[in-house]
């Protein structure tokens, strides 16, 4: 079982190659950086600590479209392995080992998408982070679909899929990504499929309410339109 890990980058120089160096340890078939255009060091950060750094324009030869979706999906269409694991590139927690337990459930052929699990600090606080999460997505989740209301980080952005499965979903272009995917593999496959790691905790850059508007904004479209309600998510179409 091959594994290809995909970290989607914009502008994290200061993170990216320690989190490069601590996937590397875990000796995967490959590490793909996918630079979305970054206009600091992130693409020479990234290739300095090993990892194979790909333009996102480079990739399958067709316009872009913004947003972090968008560079999982080309991620996909460029990985090799089995299974791809995709990691941000902004965390300051990220540790050798962690890939090795995030892939491990796939020994069991009946898995398709294995979601990290883990505490998300806040700041100085040990918990607290996630408000995206905690004030929108679950909320969701559990008057829609009751089904996934288990999974305990629905956005986080450390998880793994069957490339084969992959290939076959669309991928919201932007921050509704994670839990688009999950909805449709849960619903394509059974929630039955998903499984879930302890990765103990998550530490990353905050971003500003704002920001977190805007995400919030993408992540109840992508679950009401999952629902059936019309609503339109910009979406890339399944590579297979």
């Amino acid at each position: 079982m091959s594994v290809s890990v995909v970290i989607p980058a914009l502008n994290e120089g200061p993170t990216v190659a320690q989190v490069v160096e601590a996937v590397l340890a875990d000796d995967p078939l490959e590490v793909l950086v996918i630079d979305a255009d970054s206009t600091d060091n992130t693409a020479f950060e990234a290739a300095r600590a090993g990892a194979t750094v790909l333009n996102w324009r480079e990739i399958l030869g067709t316009p872009t479209i913004p947003g972090k979706g968008e560079s999982l999906w080309r991620g996909v269409a460029a990985a090799r392995g089995d299974i791809v694991a995709f990691v941000d590139a902004d965390l300051t927690s990220f540790r050798p080992g962690m890939i090795t337990k995030l892939v491990a459930p796939f020994a069991d052929e009946s898995i398709h998408l294995v979601k990290a699990d883990y505490v998300r600090t806040f700041g100085d606080h040990t918990t607290g982070g996630g408000r995206v999460t905690e004030l929108t997505a679950k909320p969701l989740l559990r008057m829609l679909f009751p089904e996934l209301a288990h999974i305990r980080q629905p956005l986080g952005g450390e998880y793994a899929i069957r490339r084969s499965t992959a290939l076959t979903l669309p991928f919201v272009a932007g921050y509704g990504v994670e839990v688009g995917l999950l909805i449709d593999v849960a619903s394509h496959l059974g929630t039955s499929s998903i499984a879930q790691v302890d990765l103990g905790t998550r530490s990353h850059n905050h971003q500003s309410l704002e920001a977190l508007s805007s995400m919030a904004d993408v992540v109840a479209a992508t679950i009401l339109n999952r629902f059936g309600h019309d609503i339109d998510v910009l979406q890339r179409d399944p590579l297979d």
